[in-house]
């Protein structure tokens, strides 16, 4: 990689990467603009060169697209928390489709019969889950609280966050201050934030014991903060609420009558209007009837398992975090649902010959990471499931997954989908639907 320092060019935007920036071409050359959309004419420079594209910064739009809108956010463009805030949010939601149907025919080489209409929720305040890096900066005087910046390593400068949920977003420079009236100012590198409620949980990783003296301050601010704090010396088995007798943490799925407790540091989605209406339209497409044994994979805490429940026979879920196992047979429990059970396995290795892996399921849905579900798919294949959901955080291992199940287990394409589960940003959440 080189660094340039030229002088700017002209340039069409004709398309845009699955990272959010405009792609050019110059020289035969793809070159990545960020903040550029496609369909505009601007004048860039650029900043690095490799040997098949590259990077520039946006210096002026002299033709702006049709689609382009101002950026809410001042803080837009140095924190990367947000990467589509120029862009309406109707045409993000065609990018991620888009990069979806791009990805399942490339990769999968499959095609869906049915595209599913996109799933919407709010677009600002949205994100109830965040984990903020903290850093004391004395050259600028105080503590900052937030994400990376954009295309650096440091912590953003930021005193709101116009897509964390209320009361989070309005609370990074009051936290900025608590944090710098500690003794180990210099030694809470970070914050993980969980919103229920109206309330917001604040889990603050110390790397040195607080004094009795800082103990008092966070009480203090707990005290006139909508907030209530953790503290996390070691690994996640060491965190503790401030204070004994704290409330579970704990969110709702009305639809179905159930009700969710979980740890501060446990996985739930980031959006929580979104999460509703994901486990809706997932329980209304595996097409459910009473009698039906359903296979819930990466479970979880039971956030598809427990209202699956409500409407199958008998619901088994399956998770490698032996702690998430816990309460989702915690949740269960608490909900009233003997039809459930769960175990915990590794599902990134063969789970063919574990016993709750032989037995047949009428219905399988499955919500993996980033890395996808290929080593238990083949779990998925000979189970005698009829239909099968797929909830994906990444429109790539989904269309790999996809093409397995397609070519290699007898499942046709049914229906797919995006999720707006990250407004603002390039993720993309989608559902994907498989018939026998």
């Amino acid at each position: 990689m080189k660094r340039l320092s030229v002088a700017p060019e002209e340039a069409d935007i004709v398309d845009l990467s699955h990272e959010g920036h405009g792609v050019a071409r110059l020289d035969g050359k793809a070159v990545f603009v960020a903040d550029a959309l496609p369909g505009e004419r601007v004048v860039l420079r650029r900043v690095k060169r490799h040997r098949n594209f590259d990077e520039a910064v946006l210096e002026q739009v002299l033709v702006p697209s049709p689609d382009r809108v101002p950026a809410e956010c001042p803080h837009f463009g140095v924190c990367g928390g947000c990467a589509l805030q120029h862009l309406a949010p109707a045409s993000q939601l065609a990018f991620k489709q888009s990069q979806l149907l791009e990805n399942l025919a490339r990769l999968g080489g499959v095609e869906p019969a049915t595209v599913l209409p996109p799933l919407l929720g709010p677009v600002w305040g949205y994100r109830r889950r965040a984990r903020l890096g903290i850093k004391l900066v004395p050259r600028k005087g105080r503590v900052l609280v937030g994400f990376r910046e954009r295309s650096a390593p440091y912590i953003a400068d930021l005193h709101e966050c116009r897509v964390l949920a209320a009361p989070a977003g309005t609370l990074l420079d009051a936290l900025s201050a608590l944090v710098a009236s500690l003794s180990i100012a210099a030694r809470v590198p970070q914050a993980e934030i969980a919103v229920v409620g109206g309330s917001c949980a604040i889990v603050l990783r110390v790397l040195d014991p607080p004094t009795e003296t800082d103990l008092a301050r966070l009480r203090e601010f707990q005290s006139q903060q909508p907030v209530r704090i953790y503290l996390q010396p070691g690994g996640v088995e060491t965190v503790r609420s401030l204070d004994a007798g704290a409330p579970p943490l704990a969110y709702e799925l009305p639809a179905f009558g159930v009700r969710l407790e979980f740890e501060p540091t446990d996985f739930i989605q980031v959006n929580g209007v979104l999460n509703e209406a994901m486990v809706s339209r997932a329980v209304e497409l595996l097409e459910l009837e009473g009698n039906h044994a359903v296979l819930d994979l990466f479970c979880g805490l039971g956030n598809f398992s427990l209202p699956l429940a409500t409407r199958a026979e008998q619901v088994v879920g399956i998770e490698g975090e032996t702690g998430l196992v816990a309460r989702a047979r915690q949740n269960a429990e608490r909900n009233g649902l003997t039809n459930t059970q769960f175990h915990a396995a590794n599902l990134a290795e063969d789970s063919t010959e574990a016993p709750w892996a032989a037995r047949a399921y009428d219905r399988v849905l499955l919500d993996p990471p980033r890395a996808g579900a290929r080593e238990v798919l083949p779990v998925v294949g000979r189970c005698g499931a009829g239909r099968v959901v797929y909830i994906s955080c990444h429109p790539g291992s989904l269309a790999r997954d996809a093409g397995i199940l397609v070519r290699e287990h007898g499942f046709r394409l049914a229906a797919a989908g995006v999720m707006d589960m990250f407004p603002h940003t390039t993720h993309v959440e989608a559902v994907a639907v498989f018939e026998r």
